[in-house]
């Protein structure tokens, strides 16, 4: 399989590509155009900030290239908050795959900013690898607005989508190279999607 791992220094490619390579697959490190449009598979990784991974994707002409990618999309953490219509954070334009704006968590009492831990999701597609219970981890400070694209919440003050499905394209705001079982069952269903 051709599985292609954006590159676009900076982000957690190290551990998403060791957590593909458990699963028998040698992801391909790249900011290629040519090498993400012919990839079967893409995966847009996160940690970061949104204008600064958006302006690293322009810059490197990936843009357009994400936005018609045919075949399945994997966007991580921040990589999933890309695939929204915009982020609050920074004022963003993002890539518009799915509906909807990133905003910023609000502290409360008990659950600070960032949500850094162990969080339990309610799954609405069990397709997606993950099962209602499942715990999985988040490090986020920003997280989407639920929608009808999403198919995994967590809870943390507000439902937070955990992972989302539109057409081709599937985020997931938790981390699934550092969820255990249940991140590498998402992944494999993205491997077999």
């Amino acid at each position: 399989m051709n599985l292609a791992l954006v590159d676009l220094g900076y982000g957690n490619v190290g551990s998403i590509r060791v957590a593909f390579e458990r699963l028998g697959v040698t992801p391909r490190l790249t900011a290629d155009p040519a090498r993400i449009a012919a990839a079967d598979r893409v995966v847009l990784p996160g940690v970061g900030a949104a204008g600064f991974a958006m302006a690293r994707i322009e810059a490197a002409g990936l843009a357009g290239v994400l936005r018609a990618f045919p075949r399945p999309l994997l966007g991580i953490c921040l990589g999933m908050q890309l695939l929204f219509e915009r982020s609050d954070e920074e004022d963003t334009p993002c890539l518009g795959l799915i509906e909807g704006a990133v905003r910023r968590l609000e502290p409360k009492p008990g659950l600070p900013v960032p949500h850094m831990g162990w969080s339990r999701l309610d799954v609405a597609d069990p397709a997606c690898g993950l099962a209602d219970g499942d715990y999985v981890y988040f490090a986020h400070s920003y997280a989407c607005d639920d929608g009808p694209a999403t198919i995994a919440r967590a809870d943390y003050g507000r439902a937070i989508p955990a992972a989302m499905r539109r057409a081709n394209v599937l985020g997931a705001q938790f981390h699934p190279e550092r969820s255990g079982a249940a991140g590498a069952r998402f992944l494999e269903a993205f491997l077999a999607s």
